[in-house]
């Protein structure tokens, strides 16, 4: 059996000491396929790097709406620059936040607009992260539509946020918080997505599902996710492993 990781940080420095053994020891678990995921410029050009030295690993380039305190124009030229090497699949994280940030909201949403307009240009999905920011984010992906449509990472779970994003033929990306024990509308936004519209990733190394939370994430905990999927879908661990492999390898044409 098979998992697909479609959203990890392993540029994040809390894997800097373990990082290559690490992730060898996922690769052996099952985990064959992992984005690693950006979220600021540096952040970009770091995890390009690590995804070329793994042959199962992708990357994404993108600017997130936390990091653009020093935002300057010409990280949009390098972002794209970026985004034309074969290893990367999506741009992103972009999107709004306004959990972390409400003094800057009509710059979160000009770099949210002009990144989408990068992934239209190279022909590649989007990976949108949204917080408390719902609807200004639909607002902004029904009026600046991207051709290969994209994800909601870690995807709030908001009914209106699922079934209009489902509506604009986006996938769902489910993370930890799933299975969180106090998460709310974590089964009824389950079966809201259609099987050939569901992701699972780990957000690593944050969001560890239980039993593991407050613990360093990695890939290998996807299977977590899958499983609380499986069992509100009433399907099996294998069929839920196959779909959303499938589902990723199809959005990010890999």
């Amino acid at each position: 059996m098979e998992f697909f990781d479609s959203h990890a940080h392993y540029n994040d420095e809390k894997f800097d000491d373990d990082r290559d053994e690490l992730i060898k020891e996922i690769y052996k678990d099952g985990i064959t396929k992992i984005v690693n995921a950006a979220y600021s410029l540096e952040s970009s050009k770091k995890a390009l790097k690590i995804a070329e030295n793994y042959d199962f690993m992708y990357a994404t380039a993108g600017i997130s709406p936390n990091d653009i305190d020093d935002f300057e124009e010409s990280n949009l030229n390098e972002i794209e620059k970026l985004a034309k090497n074969e290893k990367v699949v999506a741009i992103g994280e972009i999107g709004l936040d306004y959990h972390w940030n409400t003094e800057n909201k009509e710059l979160q949403k000009h770099v949210f607009k002009s990144q989408i307009e990068i992934a239209n240009r190279l022909n590649l999905p989007i990976v949108i992260h949204t917080r408390e920011a719902i609807y200004d984010t639909l607002d902004i992906i029904k009026n600046n539509k991207c051709n290969k449509n994209g994800v909601f990472h870690c995807c709030p779970l908001n009914v209106d946020l699922v079934r209009e994003g489902l509506k604009l033929g986006f996938y769902i990306s489910f993370a930890g918080p799933i299975t969180f024990k106090n998460s709310k509308n974590a089964d009824e936004v389950i079966k809201m997505v259609p099987l050939d519209k569901i992701l699972i990733e780990t957000d690593s190394p944050y969001l560890s599902p239980e039993p593991l939370r407050g613990k360093r994430n990695d890939s290998r905990n996807v299977k977590y996710m899958a499983q609380k999927i499986a069992d509100i879908k009433n399907m099996s661990l294998e069929q839920i492993a196959k779909a959303t492999y499938n589902n990723a390898k199809e959005i990010f044409e890999i």
